[in-house]
């Protein structure tokens, strides 16, 4: 399929799991993608061997408004435009109860995740006008839907999330962006390993059996599987889809 055929994409936290996935998928389905990440080696790591004419590799700290302009003039430099963003950067912090979370790491996670993301579409917008329209993805979470024990700062982190994607979706939709996000449950990466991990750090298994217990469909998603997601939001098969969460949880959330 080439349903993103000659687009430009942006992804931020690139070099994790979904990060990864997605542009896989985007340079796929035919489009150029920029690679946005805080660790440049990972990014290298990551995409050895790929195609080195379709994609850039930028370091980059979401939460900076200079590494995130930084990265939109590298997107211009050298595609010439951009199309899509996807503000996928994210971070779960600590695993605690509220009444023992610091203020400090609060104000991390709310940095990485809503700062981001609010920066990445702040950035991309005009960019995307330029080209006539596009889309923007921002990668939010079913914990911006519900809420979930030991994760305050996350939970808040992707709730915001959601008012800033219905906020832009409707100040940007004359220009002819869309703006949606993607609301996985847990997936089989990185993060959940950590959530799991930070919980019940002699019983990590168990948590993950729990988390699988309150799933539907008996499993974690795969970063495949939301990076599918991804590309049909990208793309103009989507082209009514605005300011809306788009879940993808095995029916996590059904119940």
């Amino acid at each position: 399929m080439t349903r993103l055929n000659n687009k430009v994409a942006v992804i931020t936290g690139a070099a994790g799991g979904i990060g990864i996935a997605t542009a896989k998928r985007f340079l796929a389905e035919g489009a150029k993608v920029v690679l946005a990440d805080l660790s440049e080696p990972a990014l290298r790591e990551a995409t050895q061997g790929w195609d080195a004419e379709r994609i850039a590799l930028v370091q980059a700290d979401v939460s900076q408004p200079e590494d995130v302009d930084r990265c939109a003039r590298a997107t211009i430099e050298r595609f010439g435009g951009l199309d899509i963003m996807v503000a996928n950067a994210g971070m779960e912090g600590l695993v605690a109860p509220l009444t023992e979370y610091s203020v400090e790491e609060f104000d991390r996670v709310l940095a990485v995740n809503v700062r981001g993301a609010f920066l990445s579409i702040k950035s991309a917008a005009p960019l995307i006008a330029k080209r006539g329209g596009g889309a923007i993805i921002v990668t939010s979470s079913v914990a911006g839907l519900v809420g979930a024990a030991g994760l305050s700062a996350y939970v808040a982190s992707k709730h915001a999330v959601m008012g800033l994607v219905k906020t832009a979706a409707v100040e940007l939709g004359p220009l002819g962006i869309r703006v949606v996000s993607v609301n996985p449950g847990p997936v089989n990466n990185r993060m959940m390993r950590a959530i799991e991990s930070k919980a019940a750090p002699d019983a990590a298994d168990m948590v993950k059996k729990g988390f699988e217990e309150k799933i539907p469909l008996h499993r974690y998603g795969e970063n495949e599987e939301i990076a599918a997601l991804m590309a049909f939001l990208a793309s103009d098969d989507a082209s009514y889809c605005t300011g809306a969460p788009f879940v993808i949880d095995g029916g996590y959330t059904a119940q």
